[in-house]
C-alpha cells in the first residue's frame, strides 16, 4: 500500500513534484502560500488544498518543497508531526537549522532525504561507476545556463553548483580542505555566476563553475589522474576515457587507449520519489540523506562566504 504523500508547496519545481506523486497515485493534498497558485494546482490534480497543517495531519509523509527560507520552519513541524521528509535542496538555509532537522529526524527515527535529484540520474550513476578506481588529482565541473526565472530566491551555488559540489566531494575521495571562490551578480541580487576552487587532503584539486546567466547551456566534467583523463559531457551523453588498456589504442602512447561510453536517461524525478517511497515503506537506505544534504549545504555556504570576499 502506498504512503500517503502531502506537498507543501507547489510552485515551479513543487508542482513537477506534485504532478509525478499524483500520477503514481499517493498525493492527498498540497499547500502554497498563494491561495491562487494552490487552488490552480489542486484542481489541476484532483487533491484538496489545505492549510499547512492540514496537509501534514492527511499525510505519512510530505514534501517541503517551498521556497529555502521556509525549509526549516516546515520540515520541523512535519517531523514532529511523525511525518517522514522530503526536504528540497538545500536543505536549509543555515548550518544550524539543517542540523536541526537532521536531529529531529534521528530521534524520532523518521526518514529524511534531501533533494540531490542528481543522485538518481543515469549520467551520475554512469560516471560514478566509470571512476571507480580512478584516483583524480584534478577535477573540472561546469554547469551553466541560460538565465531563467526561477529559484531566484537563493544564488546560483545553491541553485545549480551544489550538485557538482556535492558530485566532485564523491569523487575526490578525500577531506575537503581549502575553499577559495569568485562571483558576482549579474541579473539578480544574489550571485548568478561563481567559480569555485576546492582543495583536498590528497592533494587534489577541483575547479566548480556555474552560471545562471550564460550564452548557453553547457554541462561538463572531467577528471585527470594518474590512471589517465575521463571527459563527461552530460547535454551529449558522452563519456571518454583515456586509461592503460583502452580499447582504441594509441600510436603515440603504447599501452594506452580510449574507451568509450554513454547511459539512457531516465525520469530523475520518478527515481528519486522511488527512492523516497522505498525507504518510508521498507526501511531502505536513504543516499540523498541528511549526511548528504550537510555536506553540501557546508561547502556551498562556503563557498558563498569566499565568493563574498
Amino acid at each position: 500500500m502506498l504512503p500517503r504523500i502531502g506537498v507543501l508547496g507547489v510552485g515551479h519545481f513543487g508542482r513537477f513534484h506534485a504532478v509525478k506523486l499524483a500520477a503514481r497515485g499517493c498525493l492527498v493534498a498540497l499547500h502554497d502560500a498563494s491561495p491562487a497558485r494552490a487552488a490552480q494546482v489542486a484542481a489541476e490534480l484532483g487533491v484538496p488544498a489545505l492549510d499547512a497543517a492540514g496537509v501534514i495531519a492527511a499525510s505519512d509523509a510530505v514534501l517541503v518543497t517551498a521556497p529555502t527560507a521556509y525549509h526549516h520552519g516546515l520540515g520541523l513541524a512535519v517531523l514532529r508531526a511523525g511525518r517522514h521528509l522530503f526536504v528540497e535542496k538545500p536543505m536549509a538555509a543555515t548550518m544550524e537549522q539543517a542540523e536541526e532537522l537532521a536531529a529531529e529526524a534521528a530521534a524520532r527515527k523518521l526518514v529524511l532525504q534531501v533533494g540531490h535529484i542528481e543522485r538518481y540520474s543515469a549520467a551520475l550513476r554512469a560516471v560514478k561507476a566509470a571512476a571507480v578506481g580512478r584516483h583524480p588529482l584534478a577535477l573540472e565541473a561546469t554547469r551553466v545556463a541560460p538565465f531563467r526565472p526561477r529559484s531566484l530566491d537563493v544564488s546560483v551555488v545553491m541553485d545549480l553548483m551544489v550538485h557538482d559540489l556535492d558530485l566532485v566531494l564523491d569523487l575526490a575521495g578525500s577531506p575537503l580542505v581549502s575553499v577559495q571562490a569568485a562571483g558576482a551578480r549579474v541579473v539578480t541580487d544574489k550571485l548568478d555566476f561563481a567559480v569555485a576552487h576546492l582543495g583536498f587532503a590528497n592533494g587534489a584539486r577541483a575547479t566548480v563553475t556555474a552560471s545562471r546567466a550564460s550564452v548557453a547551456l553547457e554541462r561538463r566534467l572531467r577528471l585527470l589522474g594518474p590512471q589517465g583523463e575521463m571527459r563527461v559531457d552530460f547535454l551529449a551523453r558522452s563519456l571518454e576515457m583515456l586509461a592503460p588498456g583502452g580499447a582504441e589504442g594509441r600510436a603515440d602512447m603504447p599501452g594506452w587507449g580510449l574507451d568509450r561510453a554513454t547511459w539512457t536517461d531516465h525520469d530523475s524525478l520518478e527515481a528519486e520519489h522511488a527512492a523516497f517511497l522505498a525507504s518510508v515503506t521498507t526501511g531502505a537506505p536513504v543516499e540523498a540523506n541528511a549526511a548528504v544534504g550537510l555536506r553540501a549545504l557546508d561547502v556551498a555556504l562556503r563557498v558563498e562566504q569566499a565568493a563574498a570576499g
